[in-house]
């Protein structure tokens, strides 16, 4: 045997001779690896759906791309540094893994990206990052209450696996509250405008947070039930898909691209309470039902709400997460068998009544620090953007 041969050959033999036990793995340890590298990939998943998905979807209004996508950027960067940090301090929540806590902190970034959807355009830029700071606490409390019955005010637990009540209706509901507290006069009487380009945009992102919305309602369900929850949800999508093209073309006579871009995914919404325990035309049936509610909300109730209210809810996050969200919730009565319908129904109240009274004061904060001069333009605060 050559010199050269053996030296590349005595790593080899030294480590035969180690103790075999150093190399082996207990099955414990082999398992919570692979559950670990699971959730990982779940949370890159949603990662996606938070920046290019949100992000895409909220470029809708014509002259605030650049805005709206730096704003996503923003959101999402002060909301999972500061629900790791409120987290620490060990007044919510028990010990969790970092991953799993990695995708709870993603949970709260969505919800707070579509309270920020309601005043869409209407904030200065630092004032999405004061909403963030204010929102993400608000959040915790009341995720510490519904998940984890917190000051033990529900007699039972409550069926919201992929968070139509804690994170979308609550996301919604706050998001709408802001907006009661801040709207001007001269906001309600400035169209928000959108073209072909921007609408694309919008078709673009909402087509990311469909194919991976299964990761998200999937992310911390027992591995046993990811491939029903996974059919599920994309089953919700395609009945909400298909019932929102039915209902625009009936309330609208032509396809309205908003609709497309965002009643299409209330299926999603709405399964979230449900994904892991319905049966698949059950999923189907709660997409549709939330998908035609949803479409009728764009087209029929969004200006109406908008003159009650006096409160313009620039993305429309009412009518897609919601009543959506609230609809999730409700059928969990239904489809849950065992669950306490008085947990659930109060689960429901508390979401609506903390969201709407935190929203209302977190708006009045946020306008102590100014309101834009121009709604819905770049030009205000970009460089070299069109005026």
């Amino acid at each position: 045997m050559s010199k050269i041969k053996f030296f590349l050959l005595l790593p080899l033999m030294l480590l035969l001779l180690l103790p075999s036990s150093i190399f082996a793995a207990t099955p414990g340890s082999e398992l919570a690896s692979v559950l670990e590298v699971q959730q990982y990939n779940r949370a890159i998943h949603i990662m996606a759906m938070l920046l290019i998905g949100f992000g895409f979807l909220m470029v809708f209004v014509k002259k605030y791309g650049r805005s709206a996508l730096t704003a996503t950027f923003l959101l999402v960067s002060v909301s999972l540094p500061l629900y790791f940090f409120i987290h620490s301090l060990e007044i919510f929540n028990e010990a969790k893994g970092e991953i799993e806590l990695l995708i709870l902190a993603e949970f709260a970034a969505a919800s707070l990206l579509i309270a920020a959807g309601a005043v869409l355009g209407r904030l200065k830029m630092f004032q999405y990052i004061i909403l963030g700071l204010l929102f993400i606490p608000f959040y915790m409390l009341n995720e510490w209450v519904i998940v984890e019955n917190g000051l033990d005010l529900l007699k039972g637990a409550v069926a919201d696996t992929g968070g139509s009540i804690v994170i979308h209706a609550y996301g919604a509901l706050f998001g709408l509250a802001v907006a009661m507290s801040m709207t001007k006069r001269k906001d309600l009487e400035k169209p928000i405008e959108a073209d072909a380009t921007s609408d694309r945009y919008s078709l673009l992102g909402s087509m990311v947070l469909w194919v991976f919305w299964p990761s998200f309602c999937a992310a911390l369900v027992p591995v046993e039930a990811i491939p029903h929850t996974v059919v599920n949800v994309f089953l919700a999508l395609s009945g909400s898909t298909l019932i929102t093209y039915i209902s625009s073309i009936s309330l609208r006579g032509k396809i309205n691209a908003a609709d497309i871009a965002n009643a299409a995914l209330a299926g999603g919404v709405a399964i979230g309470s449900t994904c892991d325990h319905a049966s698949h035309s059950g999923a189907m049936l709660i997409g549709v039902i939330a998908g035609a509610v949803s479409t009728f909300g764009f087209a029929r109730i969004q200006s109406k709400q908008q003159r009650a209210f006096r409160a313009v809810d620039t993305c429309g996050v009412t009518n897609l997460h919601g009543i959506p969200g609230i609809i999730g919730g409700l059928a969990a009565i239904v489809v849950v068998e065992g669950l306490n319908v008085s947990s659930q129904i109060s689960a429901i109240f508390i979401t609506i009544v903390s969201a709407l009274i935190f929203g209302f004061l977190s708006g009045k904060i946020i306008s102590i620090f100014g309101h834009r001069n121009e709604a819905y333009e770049d030009a205000e605060e970009f460089e070299d953007a069109e005026e």
